[in-house]
């Protein structure tokens, strides 16, 4: 059979490739720091990175798709392109839910990347098998050629994005995963001809280009949506830097009595921490974030529960949602109305002090500058 002239939009072709880098970055930015959070927490964050990551895989797979340009009329089957989208989601799932909730060791992080490259194939080639009145034809090399640099390039992408859980590293990761979807897809088209075939072998019902055209842009609105919302927390200005006024040494706190153990959560294993290991404590919804010198835990308490629990051994509270342990705090920074604990750990964000206990934080700190602003 006489196969046919395939073209593409080039301006579809970039959105394709826009659309795969905003699902990489919308859906490993929903998995960030999901070890110090509850199970059910990590249970949606982890369903909604594979929606944002599978469907982002079959978005940016029918917007490349709706600029096939073809010299006859063809359409897809909406069965198999629904099917096709869960797919990407489920095996993405899978993926997620190997990487955060087993340990994850060199294995697991290389298991989990091939199944996400096994998910984005398993994609590409169900979705392409809903086209109707043409057939794609695959040659051997196109397919060897899509599933290595599938396979290869997603295992990248995951341990650029898991071998270290910083900022930078989703951004690579995020980079490395959708020039894997981009590549997958547009190899194997390369290595893909199309035959004209003038009945329909409907599974589902049948869509056009513009029926498809609207369920692509829903689902690209969405995913934007996403991304927008989920990158505020990293475009967030930080604090200025606040000049200090006055560097001292901060008392000890009172001694703790030794059967007193903060309960957190590492890993979703229970371990009790002593206070004076904690730096500070930040409020997270009704639960509370526990900072040490070597991690950041999870705790049941509620904030102002720890503030009951914690004041009396020489913790203070600085803002309603910080306590601070004395003993940790380097030096207090006050500018006008504004201030700031900076603790002996340098890479720990300072703890801010809110206006109404400006004037007791200080005395506390810094009982020399306080007597004096008493004459």
């Amino acid at each position: 059979m006489e196969t046919l002239l395939a073209q593409h939009n080039f301006t579809l072709v970039i959105m394709a490739c826009l659309v795969a880098t905003v699902a990489a970055f919308t859906g490993l930015s929903l998995t960030r720091e999901l070890a110090k959070k509850p199970v059910l927490q990590r249970k949606i964050s982890i369903s909604l990175a594979a929606i944002a990551l599978g469907g982002g895989i079959w978005s940016m797979h029918f917007v490349a798709m709706l600029g096939l340009q073809l010299p006859i009329l063809f359409y897809y089957d909406a069965a198999l392109t629904l099917v096709s989208a869960l797919t990407a989601i489920l095996i993405v799932g899978v993926a997620l839910v190997l990487l955060h909730f087993v340990e994850r060791t060199p294995l697991v992080i290389s298991s989990a990347g091939g199944i996400v490259g096994i998910g984005v194939l398993a994609m590409h080639y169900i979705g392409m098998a809903g086209l109707q009145q043409c057939r794609a034809i695959y040659t051997p090399f196109g397919l060897i050629v899509s599933s290595v640099v599938a396979i290869g390039l997603c295992v990248l992408a995951i341990w650029l994005a898991y071998g270290k859980r910083r900022i930078r590293n989703i951004y690579l990761g995020s980079l490395c995963f959708a020039v894997a979807v981009c590549s997958v897809h547009f190899l194997a088209m390369a290595g893909t001809s199309f035959v004209a075939v003038p009945s329909l072998a409907e599974f589902g019902l049948t869509m056009s280009n513009e029926v498809l055209a609207i369920g692509v842009i829903f689902s690209s609105f969405v995913l934007f949506g996403t991304f927008l919302w989920v990158g505020v927390t990293f475009l967030v200005p930080q604090d200025r830097v606040i000049e200090p006024q006055i560097q001292t040494p901060a008392p000890r706190p009172k001694a703790a009595p030794h059967d007193l153990q903060i309960p957190c959560e590492r890993d979703g294993i229970k371990v009790f921490i002593a206070p004076e290991d904690v730096i500070l404590m930040r409020a997270d919804g009704h639960y509370t974030q526990v900072y040490t010198d070597r991690d950041r835990l999870f705790c049941v308490w509620p904030i102002t529960q720890a503030s009951k629990r914690l004041v009396p051994v020489g913790f203070l509270q600085t803002h309603r949602s910080y306590l601070v342990n004395s003993n940790k705090v380097l030096r207090f920074e006050r500018a006008k109305d504004k201030g700031r604990c900076v603790f002996q750990k340098p890479d720990l964000p300072p703890a801010p002090v809110s206006r109404s206990k400006l004037k007791s934080i200080q005395d506390v700190l810094c009982p020399e500058r306080g007597a004096i602003g008493a004459e």
